[in-house]
């Protein structure tokens, strides 16, 4: 069963195509990667799948419903973290859920729930003010999941935050998806999205031009190639598709010259450059 489905989506800003035409699925309790430069549609797409803003053209239905005609259905359905910290610094972390609460008419037991779910309950009555940007981003996620949504949209959920704190929030989107949560992540960080996605898209200038799971992107569009450290510490590549590249294999190992020999596989970044032209913080 497909949690997403998006058929010939578009939305246009006055002359601006900031979404053109795209199609995709999404099944259920995938995570799923949607990945593109600054200003590739992201954003918008994610606006458009969360009932917030009305595509120019095309379909999409999000846990069964229309996103165009069915947006108050589908509230309840979904949770978003956006970008933005949008937090009320002087409530604590508790008072934030409890408003948050009786906006989607959460039971209050929920609240506590919540807060333990992402490590936050020992926390709960400090001021959202005193958090580090790591535990705002957790209790920003804690809220997003106070209803119970079947569908999670994570927009850059660990931009900006230390390695540690960036590990924690990705064991929770992995929890979640074993849970049957689907996930509709965007990131900058191509090793998590590498880590974290059953499928990934790539977006370029409001279309997507490549999508597939990471391990197959990265066999069909990089470089099959091995690295080879000498017995005097020299390292060089050794590029498969070369005609050459057995007989200079064959010279080494003759030679007894090779100390370590590994194969190498493009990462999701280079994969991204080749087919987008640019990388993602360009």
């Amino acid at each position: 069963m497909n949690a997403i489905e998006v058929e010939g989506l578009s939305r246009t800003f006055n002359d601006l195509q900031a979404v053109d035409n795209i199609s995709f699925t999404v099944e259920a309790g995938e995570i799923f990667g949607f990945l593109g430069h600054n200003g590739a549609g992201k954003t918008t797409t994610i606006r458009m799948l969360t009932g917030q803003l009305r595509p120019t053209a095309g379909l999409a239905r999000v846990a069964g419903c229309d996103v165009a005609t069915e947006r108050h259905r589908l509230k309840p359905l979904v949770g978003v973290v956006s970008e933005n910290q949008n937090l009320y610094e002087r409530m604590s972390g508790r008072e934030n859920l409890a408003f948050a609460a009786r906006l989607y008419g959460t039971d209050s037991r929920r609240i506590d729930e919540a807060l333990d779910q992402v490590g936050l309950l020992d926390r709960a009555t400090d001021n959202a003010k005193h958090y580090s940007n790591g535990m705002k981003q957790r209790l920003l996620i804690a809220r997003a999941l106070l209803h119970r949504p079947r569908l999670l949209f994570l927009d850059e959920p660990t931009r900006g935050l230390d390695p540690m704190v960036g590990r924690d929030i990705r064991r929770l989107v992995k929890e979640l998806s074993t849970r049957g949560v689907t996930v509709f992540l965007t990131t900058h960080y191509m090793e998590e999205a590498d880590q974290l996605c059953g499928r990934v898209a790539f977006l370029s200038e409001g279309r997507i031009v490549a999508l597939d799971t990471p391990d197959n992107l990265k066999v069909a569009h990089g470089q099959k190639s091995l690295n080879v450290i000498l017995g005097d510490g020299t390292s060089l590549t050794i590029a498969l598709d070369d005609e050459d590249a057995g007989k200079q294999l064959e010279k080494l190992v003759n030679a007894g010259q090779i100390r370590t020999l590994h194969s190498a596989e493009a990462t999701l970044e280079e994969v991204f450059i080749q087919i987008a032209g640019r990388g993602l913080a360009e």
